[in-house]
């Protein structure tokens, strides 16, 4: 079979490689990786996979945000099948965080080469812009804004901390790679799959190599403003006091067990960010703010929460602010059922599990059948120079993802 075949001709130690190579693009001196969208690193980067592609035979387009797609043609004009994720990093980042969905990509592209095999439809590989969002806000910038090219007139005049603006930073990235052809506008791709590590601890703690990624969670994220009254703290007897720490503890405590009430196990509630006035050691809190970020895989959840969350607010005399919400994500069952084939072809044991982070997956999803694959992280550690993955696990991860593409390829 084609699938087993090329899944087979994935090479480990070119694997490996191209991942500490594309690393050293931004290395910390922790090991780590600081490389920011649009950046002078991440343009080289960039230019390093740009000559790879054309050296594997594949065509490189760009779009409007600065998307790259390295495309391998088929033998058939059909749309296209895809595969990739994001190449940015945090300013402390690993080496693994996205990286190895392109890198796989990669992988799968030189793999069909070494097998001299012809697919039916175009595979490209997708580098998305700015996915992380730590230098422009929000994140998965680019692959919103190919699914929904209208967002790139919100995102133009959107500054980085250096004041840059996206459309500065798109005209330089324009001016570093003058002869890159615009992607044209085709109908919707055939399908997507993105390989990527989990960011979390449950593959590792279940001992199960890969995971079926059936969705992703849903968001809603708020801030809640206590207003309260400044005074000295040694003069101000405790029944005569207005203090707004002690009033956003008591709505935090209620929030928090509203949202393990209505989530159950699926929960996910996190009071991330606290802002406190004047912040004096003696004088009682007068202005307290903090944030909510509450997620979960079923958009009724979601819902009851915000009724409940509005009404809490309105009880504690606190107000609320809508920051950001997004509803939750469930991908496509024929490119699951492809996935799960591909992972049995292997023998590969897999759990099934929902996505607690956001990826670029989670916008394609929209535009096209779409799917993932999850490998184990090390002590579930990500966003961090300690980010691991065993080599086993890595190209493991990139046969299955090859097995998959070269089916969906073939449909």
């Amino acid at each position: 079979m084609i699938a087993r075949q090329i899944a087979d001709a994935v090479n480990q130690d070119r694997l490996l490689e191209s991942i500490d190579t594309l690393a050293t693009f931004g290395a910390r001196g922790d090991g780590g990786v600081d490389r920011p969208a649009l950046g002078e690193r991440d343009i080289e980067a960039r230019r390093f996979l740009i000559d790879r592609a054309r050296a594997l035979g594949c065509s490189v387009h760009v779009d409007a945000c600065a998307n790259l797609f390295f495309r391998r043609e088929g033998g058939a004009a059909l749309a296209p099948v895809m595969t990739g994720s994001h190449i940015d990093t945090q300013p402390t980042g690993g080496k693994l965080d996205g990286c190895y969905g392109v890198l796989a990509g990669f992988e799968v592209l030189a793999a069909l080469n070494d097998a001299n095999a012809r697919t039916r439809r175009p595979l490209e590989v997708a580098i998305w812009t700015n996915e992380e969002g730590t230098r422009f806000s929000p994140g998965a910038m680019g692959s919103s804004a190919f699914v929904e090219p209208s967002r790139m007139a919100r995102y133009a005049d959107v500054r980085d901390s250096e004041r840059i603006t996206l459309s500065a930073a798109l005209d330089h990235h324009r001016r570093a790679f003058p002869g890159l052809p615009q992607r044209a506008q085709h109908e919707a791709a055939h399908a997507f799959v993105e390989l990527h590590i989990e960011q979390g601890p449950q593959l590792e703690d279940a001992g199960v190599p890969l995971a079926v990624v059936n969705g992703i969670q849903g968001v809603r994220w708020y801030a809640f403003h206590v207003q309260g009254t400044a005074a000295h703290a040694g003069t101000t007897p405790m029944p005569l006091r207005r203090d707004a720490m002690t009033l956003a503890i008591a709505l935090r405590q209620e929030l928090d067990a509203i949202a393990h009430e209505l989530g159950r196990a699926d929960t996910r509630v996190t009071f991330g960010r606290w802002s406190i006035e004047p912040n004096s050691i003696n004088t009682i809190p007068s202005a307290v703010s903090f944030t909510i970020d509450f997620r979960h895989p079923d958009a009724s959840v979601l819902a009851a929460f915000d009724e409940h969350a509005h009404a809490i607010a309105q009880r504690h005399g606190a107000r609320i602010e809508a920051l950001f919400t997004h509803a939750p994500v469930a991908f496509d069952a024929s490119v699951l059922a492809c996935i799960d084939e591909a992972c049995r072809a292997l023998d590969a044991r897999t759990l099934h599990l929902t996505s607690g982070a956001f990826h670029d997956a989670m916008y394609l999803a929209t535009h096209c059948p779409s799917g993932m694959i999850f490998v184990p992280s090390i002590d579930g550690i990500s966003h961090n120079p300690a980010e691991a993955t065993d080599a086993g696990h890595l190209v493991l991860g990139a046969r299955a993802l090859a097995h998959c593409l070269t089916t969906l390829c073939n449909d």
